[in-house]
């Protein structure tokens, strides 16, 4: 699926429109530059899961919680070093939570993602470099 985003507003869409796509045990991997939009994406799939509370980047966490119907859990590994502090932190527990995991900086730690992981790949548009393409993989492919 290709969606082109005009504003953080449609971004947040495309994310609550995912999130009705998603159920628990899910992961949603995020592959995109700094300032992309991965965290806005964020804010409307928690919004999508039933979150109605603020959503904000765990950069200096690593992972915020958001509890929905659909609990979410929010990961940034900006900061993490390898695979091996993500399994220190607990990722296999939040794997087997019943929630969705939802991963920025995916990139880090492609050993640790298990089969049927969702890729979200968010980038700048050429023609307008304020727009963002977004690009979703696997959705249904289990």
């Amino acid at each position: 699926m290709n969606h082109i985003s005009r504003n953080e507003t449609e971004t947040e869409a495309v994310g609550e429109a995912l999130a009705a796509r998603l159920q628990g045990g899910d992961v949603v991997a995020y592959l995109g530059d700094l300032g992309a939009g991965k965290t806005a994406f964020t804010r409307g799939l928690a919004r999508g899961l039933g979150y109605v509370g603020r959503v904000t980047s765990p950069t200096f966490t690593i992972v915020n919680e958001y509890e929905g119907e659909i609990p979410l859990f929010h990961f940034d590994l900006y900061r993490l070093g390898d695979e091996e502090e993500l399994f220190d932190i607990g990722w296999e527990d939040y794997l087997g939570r019943g929630g969705v995991c939802a991963v920025e900086w995916s990139e880090r730690i492609p050993g640790a993602l298990p089969s049927g992981t969702i890729t979200v790949t968010i980038s700048r548009c050429p023609e307008n470099p304020d727009w963002r393409s977004i690009t979703i993989e696997g959705v249904g492919e289990k």
